[in-house]
């Protein structure tokens, strides 16, 4: 009697189901004569984060909400595994899951899309944009501290028409997501990382599954992209050095360089731009890097910074 088909888990979005689709794809290329692979179907699940829309994430409890009620699947056995954006993973995993795998990475960049200017830097005075990340409004009004930084929730297109229906004059989104829409035409300007650091594991897909899923672990293993996971492992080992919430601004990109080294940016900031502590290290071992760098940018900061007040 042949194993059931697997079932994938994830939440409901245009974005969310492309991605899921994306992991599917791969797995059935991967496993082309196998039932359970070629027979599998995706489960959607609302989550906490997708139901609540109009406040910031720090407010109804992180970004960690788009994962929750997935993880809660996978523990209920509803689901074999779930399809998850790694920057809205928390730091740790919960009791008896796993990160399986992590696809290979998309753009990790930022862009921006405006109706007034090509450039943050070309905005009128004033100018207001749109984003929930604290990350990025810190990294905004580092830039530009005259500029207007206000909530932006909810899917690829709510955000856009927003846009355009003239309630902000610019909005911040991750390349990643609008290229996997075919929608990367749309961005006015695609910010260097030296405007605009990522957030940690940002561009990345990851599948979780249960510890004790040793049949699922060994179909995820095969999508697994090594260089992706070499530096993920870096990025959240950083995140979990500087113990951070979901209201600090925190950016985090590794890249493995051709001599096989990592090479980690790392910034932290205050909510309102200033102060901000920027560094880049390199190191061979993920996990050292991460910590060791964190240990860096905390160094920097000084023992009072984590007290600074948060943008209302």
């Amino acid at each position: 009697m042949n194993p059931p088909p697997l079932r994938i888990g994830t939440r409901g979005s245009v974005l969310a189901l492309t991605q899921a689709k994306l992991a599917l794809s791969l797995l059935q290329e991967a496993f082309p004569n196998d039932p359970s692979v070629q027979n599998a179907s995706l489960v959607i699940i609302t989550t906490t984060g997708d139901r609540i829309k109009d406040r910031p994430l720090f407010e109804i409890g992180g970004k960690g909400l788009f994962a929750k009620e997935l993880e809660q699947a996978l523990q209920a056995k509803e689901i074999d595994f779930a399809v998850h954006c790694l920057k809205d993973m928390e730091t740790l995993i919960s009791p008896g899951l796993m990160l399986a795998a992590t696809l290979k990475r998309e753009d990790a960049r930022d862009v921006l899309l405006s109706t007034k200017a090509r450039t943050l830097e070309a905005l009128p005075p004033k100018s207001v944009v749109g984003t929930c990340a604290p990350r990025r409004v810190a990294q905004i009004l580092h830039q530009r501290p005259d500029l207007i930084c206000v909530p932006l929730r909810g899917n690829v297109d709510s955000r856009i028409r927003k846009l355009h229906e003239g309630q902000m004059d610019a909005i911040i989104l991750a390349l990643a997501g609008l290229r996997r829409l075919g929608r990367e035409d749309e961005a006015t300007y695609i910010f260097p990382e030296s405007e605009m650091l990522p957030a940690v594991g940002q561009g990345a897909l990851t599948l979780e599954c249960r510890q004790d899923d040793i049949r699922v672990q060994s179909y995820l293993a095969a999508l697994n992209h090594a260089e992706t996971e070499r530096c993920i492992t870096a990025e959240r080992a950083l995140l979990a050095g500087l113990q951070g919430s979901c209201r600090t601004p925190i950016g985090g990109h590794a890249t493995l360089q051709e001599d096989g080294l990592l090479h980690l940016e790392a910034l932290i900031a205050s909510p309102t731009g200033t102060p901000l502590y920027r560094t880049v290290q390199v190191g061979e071992d993920p996990l050292s890097l991460g910590l060791s760098t964190a240990k860096i940018l905390n160094d920097l900061a000084g023992p009072g910074f984590w007290d600074l007040p948060c943008v209302s």
